[in-house]
């Protein structure tokens, strides 16, 4: 699926994008605030592969969700990556949610 956003085959909102990453809301948020950034690559499922082969692109994810927390959230954000079935990442495409806001009665994010 998110290789189709990537492309453009699936319309979102686009918050952020730079030549590596691409940032957008999640369409079933957890949080008031919840955004979606991910690599533009599709060859990574989780952020250990992702580190271990592009480390900047790791850093640029990171850069990019505290740039979207500032806008978004006056700076304070949680940012989670899901990696593996049994902890809940639904979608295998390495992907970090930046979350903000109330998060009290929040449970842990999936996908």
């Amino acid at each position: 699926m998110f290789g189709k956003i990537v492309s453009g085959e699936i319309p979102v909102e686009i918050l952020a994008e730079t030549d590596r990453v691409i940032a957008f809301p999640d369409m079933n948020p957890q949080a008031p605030v919840h955004i979606l950034v991910i690599p533009k690559s599709t060859a990574y499922d989780n952020v250990a592969e992702l580190a271990a082969a592009e480390p900047d692109t790791l850093a640029e994810i990171v850069s990019v969700a505290q740039q979207l927390a500032a806008e978004h959230a006056n700076g304070e954000f949680r940012l989670i990556f899901n990696s593996g079935a049994t902890v809940g990442q639904t979608v295998f495409h390495v992907h970090a949610h930046v979350l903000a806001g109330d998060l009290e009665e929040r449970s842990l994010v999936g996908s």
